[in-house]
């Protein structure tokens, strides 16, 4: 795959063309009182307003579709598939909330926790405002980027990093067999300043390993937006290779999500009697499992 497989606009005016093959014109865009179609309010818009909600699912939808077709070329090199709408009971991945994609050692939408490789959780939306224009047949005009409109698209919106963050924690506390599966929110968007500590947080706590965006140029006209929070829980990808090999690198060393709250002194006896096994992955091993069972670990 190439750069091109990015988001970008011609990706919007893809969804968007492909959309209008199914749904109304009313079901995707906002209309003005004056009947034009507006994928955003723009900014500078004092009529009477409406909220869309239609859109959602088809947005999702593409999104979720498009992600697992960027993963399945990642997920061959590891032997494994990318799988959408994946349900695993044990993490609490229902019919209700599957995982929107996942890449699994079978292809298969029911799955066990020990063949999930990576759990990905898709928060993507239209991130320029488009106007839809209605001839003889149908074309968009961009409008501008999301500086330009009153929407806050993707991982701009609160309630978006809000959900995101809580369906990860209850995966990671549903089962302990969570702990060795990387967990991923794919955006096209940045984050807003008020988010930059809190994902650095869920990374280096081992929650989220990252809010990334696939979005290499969000802003018009040279427009500054970040690269990447200080610890990296959030990272914009700026070509397709960049992703890959950052994703490949994440999964090719195991991991493990540890957690809890203990004396010092606590800490300390399990320190002493981890540091007694050989090797520094046995020792890891065993402080894991100390720090999950107490000393009734064998």
């Amino acid at each position: 795959m190439s750069d091109k497989h990015l988001w970008t606009k011609e990706r919007e005016i893809d969804f968007f063309t492909k959309s209008l093959k199914i749904a109304t014109p009313e079901q995707l865009f906002y209309v003005t009182k004056d009947g034009k179609y507006y994928a955003y309010w723009p900014k500078n818009y004092k009529g009477i307003k409406t909220t869309l909600q239609s859109r959602n699912a088809f947005i999702g939808a593409y999104t979720e579709k498009w992600s697992q077709e960027i993963l399945n070329p990642i997920a061959k090199e590891l032997n494994a598939h990318a799988v959408r709408n994946v349900v695993c009971e044990e993490l609490e991945l229902t019919k209700g909330s599957p995982a929107d994609v996942a890449i699994c050692r079978t292809n298969s939408i029911f799955q066990e926790p020990e063949d999930i490789i990576a759990i990905f959780e898709v928060k993507m939306s239209i991130v320029w405002n488009w106007e839809l224009l209605k001839n003889s047949e149908f074309s968009l005009k961009c409008l501008g980027d999301y500086r330009t409109h009153q929407g806050n698209p993707g991982l701009l919106r609160s309630d978006t990093m809000l959900k995101a963050i809580g369906k990860s924690i209850s995966v990671r506390i549903a089962s302990l067999k969570s702990a060795k599966i990387p967990i991923i929110i794919l955006g096209n968007t940045p984050i807003t300043r008020s988010y930059y500590t809190k994902v650095d947080n869920l990374k280096n706590y081992g929650i989220i390993q990252g809010f990334w965006s696939l979005n290499p140029k969000p802003l018009d006209n040279n427009g500054e937006n970040i690269k990447s929070t200080e610890q990296e829980g959030f990272m914009r990808f700026d070509s397709y290779s960049e992703f890959k090999q950052h994703l490949l690198d994440l999964l090719k060393e195991e991991r493990m999500f540890f957690a809890g709250m203990k004396t010092k002194k606590e800490l300390g006896k399990l320190i002493e009697v981890a540091n007694k096994e050989d090797t520094y992955e046995k020792k890891a091993e065993k402080f894991l499992n100390l720090m999950r069972f107490g000393e009734n670990d064998k």
